[in-house]
């Protein structure tokens, strides 16, 4: 159950009178409505009220069911009371409590804040903040008549607008730091005769989800403007306790809301959690995959460093075909004495400070370009882009595929153009398409029935010698580990990028061919079980 779940059925319940239990010596709130007869009519004659046309009486019957009386007419409202009330309670239209109910006016507003103008803002569940308000030109405050200024305690009622429609606050003056305020044109002031009826519970009342569930259907006027008329909120159906358990309604409810308050907040950090969980639990995974964690090794295993020298031979191969460029500083990784070394450029170098964590003895540390070649494509304009012809890929595009599997909304180049540029810009099955601007290190594994040119700059393309297994390398490119090292390594300032320079030098830990393949499966295997949580 959520908070606010907990919190509608508490409030459910001090409304229908089961939140505390009634005491016989209370005065029944049927002599509460006398008294409050009895005032209404001194309010008359003082001219301080107008006396209401048709005014409702509710009473029970002999059937224990309420009825209402309007002038001579009399009438069930069995299937207009939305729950029974004790014995001791009694059903009342809203205005038979109020001394005042009526819709602010439309203000003239004012740069010169002197007299706020409360609106629809002003008005959340949370409570009540004159912060909100605009104010109205002071000239105009003649107009209003002296019933129209804020009272303390006043309810005020959002009675226009989808989204806030129905919400409630209680005007407080001591949050007001004005002389006075007034209401605008969309928030409805109920003004109870407050001696009688705490205007805390009526708000408790209008708050739960018997008012709330319907307030909509209430409401007139088209789908995009609702409106709460007044008249509507004049009759509103309302049940009255006794004042002393009206007292001990909102004496409870301070006493348990804030309970269901650090209930919820507990209940959200939980629910956080949960959401967050499943991909936690990935990373997890990901990060013991890259250690070396997840899988035993198998001592029959081929070492990765063999795998390494297999890598080196087939980089030269395509050097002496002018396939691809020989790497002028060339990075060998070694262990001497339990230790890392770095060879480059003839020299060596302990580089144990640089290893975030140990591997197992059979995998290998190396740069990311001793095992792919890192490269951009030649820049396309602008200007060359097509509605048809080979599709054309950027971040966005790449990212897609590396999330979806798909891209919609394609972009084009001629096949010419394709044609032209195919020594560059063109991937191969088994590379490793990686997005290099905006969000970073999305990777998607190139398919043999993908034809596509991808965008310079955006997005770089680790190509793959055919030696390492690309599902590994792209089940290392989300771990937490190479995603810290690319966060580390990007460049820019508003946007991050990663640039081959940086992407040439990450450190990549290695396993055995064979091992890869197993981390791969074992990876997908509890991935499955992620995905039913």
């Amino acid at each position: 159950m959520t908070a606010q779940q907990l919190k509608n059925s508490i409030l459910q319940m001090a409304v229908q009178g089961k939140l505390v239990p009634q005491d016989p010596n209370d005065e029944p709130a049927s002599v509460l409505l006398e008294r409050i007869r009895a005032e209404k009519e001194r309010l008359i004659k003082e001219k301080k009220i107008k006396r209401e046309k048709n005014p409702s009486v509710i009473f029970k019957g002999a059937d224990n069911t309420p009825y209402e009386k309007i002038g001579d007419e009399v009438r069930s409202l069995a299937d207009e009371v939305p729950f029974d009330i004790p014995d001791s309670w009694e059903w009342v239209r809203l205005i038979a409590i109020c001394e005042y109910i009526q819709r602010g006016k439309s203000p003239k507003y004012s740069p010169i804040k002197k007299y706020p103008v409360v609106a629809q803002k002003c008005n959340q569940w949370s409570g009540f903040s004159i912060e909100k308000a605009q104010f109205i030109e002071p000239d105009s405050l003649s107009s209003y008549g002296p019933e129209r200024l804020l009272q303390d305690n006043d309810l005020m009622w959002n009675s226009t607008g989808l989204g806030t429609l129905g919400r409630m606050a209680i005007y407080k003056t001591a949050a007001n730091p004005y002389e006075l305020a007034v209401a605008d044109s969309h928030v409805t002031v109920i003004r109870p005769l407050k001696q009688f009826v705490l205007p805390e519970y009526l708000y408790y009342y209008f708050a739960n989800p018997t008012v709330q569930s319907v307030i909509e259907d209430q409401a007139d006027g088209t789908t995009k403007q609702k409106e709460l008329a007044t008249a509507t909120i004049k009759a509103y159906l309302t049940p009255i306790p006794p004042l002393k358990e009206q007292r001990r309604i909102l004496a409870k409810l301070s006493e348990v809301l804030p309970v269901v308050n650090s209930y919820g907040a507990v209940y959200d950090e939980t629910a956080v959690m949960q959401e967050a969980f499943p991909e936690r639990l990935k990373k997890s995974i990901l990060q013991e995959a890259v250690q070396g964690k997840l899988v035993p090794q198998d001592p029959s295993d081929e070492l990765a460093e063999a795998l390494l020298e297999r890598i080196r031979a087939e980089k030269q191969r395509l050097i002496k075909e002018g396939k691809i460029k020989k790497d002028k500083h060339e990075s060998v990784i070694f262990r001497r004495d339990n230790s890392h070394y770095e060879k480059l450029d003839g020299v060596e170098r302990c580089i144990d400070d640089e290893l975030p964590f140990e591997i197992p003895e059979n995998w290998r540390w190396c740069r990311l370009k001793s095992i792919v070649n890192v490269v951009s494509a030649r820049r396309v304009h602008q200007s060359d882009w097509r509605n048809e012809g080979v599709p054309f890929y950027r971040a966005r595009e790449i990212g897609k595929l590396a999330d979806t599997g798909f891209v919609d909304n394609e972009l084009f180049i001629t096949e010419a153009l394709y044609n032209e540029f195919s020594s560059s810009g063109v991937p191969h099955p088994g590379d490793l398409m990686v997005t290099a601007v905006g969000t970073l290190g999305k990777t998607y594994i190139v398919k043999g029935s993908d034809r596509f040119y991808y965008k310079d700059a955006s997005v770089i393309c680790f190509e793959n010698f055919g030696k390492i297994n690309p599902a590994y390398l792209k089940l290392m490119m989300y771990s937490p580990y190479m995603e810290e090292q690319i966060k580390q390594n990007s460049a820019g300032t508003t946007v991050g990028t990663i640039t081959i320079v940086k992407a040439n030098e990450y450190l990549i830990p290695l396993p055995p061919l064979m091992e890869q393949q197993r981390i791969v499966d074992q990876a997908e295997r509890l991935q499955i079980h992620i995905d039913k949580l």
